[in-house]
């Protein structure tokens, strides 16, 4: 049987990095090529993890003592619209898969959509923001629920979550710092959702109230420049088109998810503004396709998927430790610079050829 040493040679990475992956570490941070060819290898050597004795009679009973349940707030057309919610469910699909968990009930939140059988569940992994009182309240039989992406997360419960506040700082600063002296905002409308599928009330979500904060600080705030609109390409195209026509551009854009970001910029193109000589654009998530925009997409990097293994982790360890204390876990974001935003980096570069 094949080492994990083995495969770290063959992968040419180190043998933490293979560890790591094969043990599922939420804060490992790795190249998706990378990734690839670890589990490539891996399979190729056909790799079997070795069960430790105090978790192995767990793991070969889990699967006939629990199920869970998983209580989504997007629909199968937002997952299609944003491949980051698709990432979140499949990143615990997988997870459970590993835990030897079982998914007995997949619900949506949608107005013919039935949640009188929860308490027949060992747990919940509930994902996006819902009124958490009518969670709490129908499921009564334990507290073993895990709330990801919430940010109304009642005390007493598990959270996991991205730091978008400190990510969304970092861009703000970064713009600033790159000679930039007026920064507008386009994003999604955020609802918190009642399990009827109705919409409780609409809030700022993170990364526009911190946005709004900490322009407000700096007396910088102009309300032409936020924008909100549908969180997909045609959203971004429609609210871009309403900025150049009202003739007040400012020097940088911060969009809040690359699906938006990718509408944006073809608007741009489209009106001949020029990214990022005439106005530079930061968005979040990173997808697949932000690197083969044009130009191509600086983002901040988010893990979608490792929240939903984190959001399984937690939950196995109540069912399996029994720990009652509740626990968040943060996971860090990584702003990837890349030629849709003028960087500082790459001015010195082109100052210095010039002088030699």
């Amino acid at each position: 049987m094949a080492t994990i040493k083995e495969i770290a040679e063959k992968a040419s990475v180190s043998t933490a990095t293979v560890s790591r992956l094969l043990n599922n570490d939420p804060t490992l941070s790795i190249a998706e090529e990378t990734k690839k060819r670890v589990l490539e290898v891996a399979a190729e050597l056909q790799y079997k993890p070795v069960r430790k004795k105090n978790t192995q009679s767990q793991n070969r009973t889990a699967s006939e003592e629990f199920n869970i349940g998983v209580i989504l707030s997007t629909s199968e057309e937002d997952e299609i619209n944003d491949p980051y919610f698709q990432q979140i469910r499949l990143g615990i699909e997988g997870a459970c898969r590993l835990f030897s968990l079982k998914i007995g009930s997949l619900l949506r939140i949608s107005g013919d959509q039935s949640f009188s059988d929860l308490n027949e569940l060992d747990g919940l992994i509930v994902v996006g923001t819902v009124v958490t009182e009518e969670i709490t309240n129908l499921y009564y039989k334990n507290e073993n629920i895990v709330f990801v992406d919430n940010f109304q997360t009642s005390k007493g419960y598990d959270l996991v979550s991205s730091d978008l506040e400190e990510a969304t700082i970092e861009v703000i600063t970064k713009l600033f710092s790159s000679g930039h002296k007026t920064i507008g905002y386009m994003g999604g409308g955020h609802t918190v959702k009642s399990l009827t599928g109705n919409t409780e009330v609409e809030v700022d979500e993170i990364r526009k109230a911190t946005f709004l904060k900490i322009m407000r600080e700096k007396g910088l705030y102009n309300p032409q420049h936020v924008l909100t609109g549908d969180w997909n390409p045609n959203g971004g195209y429609q609210l871009m088109k309403k900025l150049i026509e009202s003739g007040n551009l400012p020097d940088a854009m911060i969009i809040g998810s690359d699906p938006m970001a990718i509408g944006a910029i073809r608007m741009l193109n489209e009106a001949g503004i020029r990214v990022p000589d005439d106005l530079s654009v930061i968005s979040f998530d990173d997808i697949e396709s932000a690197a083969f925009l044009n130009p191509p997409l600086s983002s901040v990097k988010m893990y979608p998927d490792e929240l939903g293994k984190s959001a399984v982790k937690l939950l196995a360890d109540r069912l399996f430790n029994k720990r009652t204390v509740p626990a968040k876990v943060t996971l860090g974001t990584k702003l990837i610079l890349r030629e849709s935003s003028r960087n500082h980096h790459e001015e010195d570069k082109q100052i210095l050829q010039e002088h030699l």
